[in-house]
């Protein structure tokens, strides 16, 4: 048999870290369960396990360094004897044996990371339950209040229609029950999250349950009050702006925000006065000599 360090490509100065980082991953590449019938993986496999049940052991490792053992693990003349305990390393099928691979755990770590199930006292893997997969959906923010089904396309080329609830949330996951990944040995298959984004809307934002709009409205409606025509989740309806409302004054329609179920959260608006675009000498004149004749306070609460 060849040099232990050769056998794991690492040199002899190596730390233990790096002699187990190689051996797990040469166990990985040639574990036989991923060549089946190949009979050189099978033998590359135990020289690899023979090589780190010596050099993964400190005190084996020293013994081995100093030429007291060789790769077989036996004495060598004249050590021969010299300590207790010295005899070959057995390799009993793929899982090594008592003796010299007493502390071989690490076999267990490599059999969970292949294949996701861990080792009983038989050493017989166990059927485990499939991973679960996670996707991400963009939904529009309508769609999120009235609810809509999408169309999505899974990772194993499955495609479904998933039925977004009415009051779905951004960041709520929606779980497709058996649309993961397949089960080990006959397990069950893992499950499908689809965590919703809800898209921005121009001028509606939500709070929990409730919705808020900011409501432009011309001077002339805020001074003289008026009734105007809003969205809402159920349709346009009709507001009363009262008199002399002043910009930033909050109105609620009760009932008419985020609708789940039998309850529904309230939609506020808030008034916000909109000058026009251009300026218009006509509506400075009035104001002018409005102003001239009826001046009030606003600021008297500011105060430092």
């Amino acid at each position: 048999m060849k040099d232990l360090y050769s056998v794991l490509g690492v040199s002899r100065n190596a730390s233990e870290a790096e002699i187990k980082s190689a051996y797990r991953k040469l166990a990985k590449k040639l574990h036989p369960d991923r060549h089946k019938g190949d009979e050189k993986a099978v033998e590359q496999f135990k020289e690899v396990s023979a090589a780190y049940a010596i050099l993964g052991d400190k005190d084996k490792r020293q013994r081995y360094d100093r030429g007291e053992i060789d790769e077989q693990g036996n004495e060598r003349a004249p050590f021969a004897g010299a300590q207790a305990g010295g005899g070959a390393y057995e390799f009993h099928g793929f899982h090594p044996g008592a003796g010299g691979a007493a502390e071989f755990t690490d076999a267990d770590d490599l059999f969970a990371d292949l294949f996701g199930f861990t080792r009983t006292r038989s050493r017989r893997p166990r059927m485990r339950r499939g991973h679960d997969v996670s996707y991400r959906l963009k939904v529009g923010f309508a769609d999120a209040l009235r609810g809509a089904t999408r169309r999505v396309t899974l990772s194993n080329g499955k495609t479904l229609d998933v039925r977004i609830p009415a009051g779905v949330r951004d960041g709520q996951q929606i779980r497709l029950a058996g649309q993961g990944e397949p089960g080990i040995l006959g397990g069950p298959p893992g499950d499908a999250l689809i965590t919703i984004e809800v898209q921005e809307h121009p001028y509606f934002s939500r709070k929990g349950d409730d919705l808020h709009l900011d409501l432009p409205i011309s001077i002339d409606e805020a001074v003289l009050g008026a009734k105007l025509s809003i969205p809402t989740v159920d349709g346009a309806v009709s507001l009363t702006i009262p008199k002399n409302s002043s910009s930033g004054k909050k109105l609620r329609l009760k009932g008419k925000g985020v609708r789940q179920g039998s309850r529904a959260g309230d939609l506020y608006i808030t008034l916000r006065i909109v000058l026009p675009e251009t300026p218009d000498p006509a509506l400075e004149a009035t104001i002018r000599d409005w102003a001239a004749t009826h001046a009030y306070r606003v600021r008297d609460k500011l105060k430092l």
